[in-house]
């Protein structure tokens, strides 16, 4: 069985920054099992209801404005994952949740900045699972748990977001800026959960964890964490893989969950 994953994918010129959650991406794809496939689920495909990218050669999405040019010209050409996007969306429905096929979506920045640092080879299969603000922290963890069989066909399901993400919070001029205080706050707090398999903490986490609106203002970019937490199955827990900051108080924590 496959442990679960988040990552923090940081802002998108991460694959071209100096930066030790870079360093830390590049370790992590080449020191694990080689997955079948890989699920991402990213912070940056936001649906009212579950949708899977069901595509043969997912286009590589641009989805930012105003970055160096070198940044536009990064591409990653990983195949699609169709039978997996089948598969997904089966056993999100047979848990009770409405999913759907999608058949034009490609591979937004928070599934291939770090996909292109993990496996720069772009050969393993991918597909993409979007996240839903509208919807609250349990049924995301009910969407992680509907697909833990998966781990166990050598599927890497990651979760792609921000442990703290707070764009308006952010010193961009700055480098080696101590991080903030509420960041770091919410980073402790974050991680005894994950360690402590507090799934109910997790799913409630704009109620229980402190700076909460400040350490996410909005949910899209914690909902990754909550799936890929939940898609380890019930009686899971965590540990932490990394830990750094940039810009002052953005996060690039990671963590990987399982319940062994």
């Amino acid at each position: 069985m496959l442990p679960s994953i988040f990552v923090s994918h940081g802002a998108p010129t991460l694959p071209l920054e100096d930066a030790p959650a870079r360093e830390f991406l590049r370790d992590l794809g080449r020191g694990r099992t080689r997955p079948n496939a890989i699920l991402c689920v990213s912070a940056h495909w936001e649906t009212d209801e579950p949708a899977v990218s069901e595509v043969e050669r997912p286009a590589t999405i641009h989805d930012f404005y105003g970055f160096p040019q070198a940044l536009y010209r990064l591409t990653y050409p990983a195949p699609g994952a169709p039978a997996l996007a089948r598969r997904v969306a089966g056993l999100v429905n047979r848990a009770g949740l409405s999913c759907r096929l999608d058949a034009s979506q490609g591979l937004d920045h928070g599934a291939w900045c770090p996909l292109l640092l993990m496996y720069p080879k772009a050969d393993i299969p991918v597909a993409q699972l979007s996240v839903q603000p509208g919807r609250d922290g349990r049924h995301h963890l009910g969407l992680g748990r509907a697909l833990s069989a998966l781990r166990g066909e050598g599927v890497l399901i990651l979760g792609s977001g921000g442990a703290v993400h707070n764009l308006r919070r952010l010193d961009w001029g700055q480098t080696g800026t101590p991080p903030a205080e509420f960041a770091v706050a919410f980073d402790r707090w974050l991680d005894e959960r994950v360690t402590a398999g507090d799934a109910e903490a997790l799913a409630n986490f704009r109620d229980v964890a402190p700076g909460a609106a400040q350490a996410q203002p909005t949910d899209e970019h914690f909902l990754p964490l909550i799936v890929a937490f939940g898609a380890a199955g019930e009686g899971a827990q965590g540990r932490r893989l990394h830990q750094s900051y940039t810009y002052g108080s953005l996060s690039m924590a990671a963590f990987e969950f399982s319940n062994r």
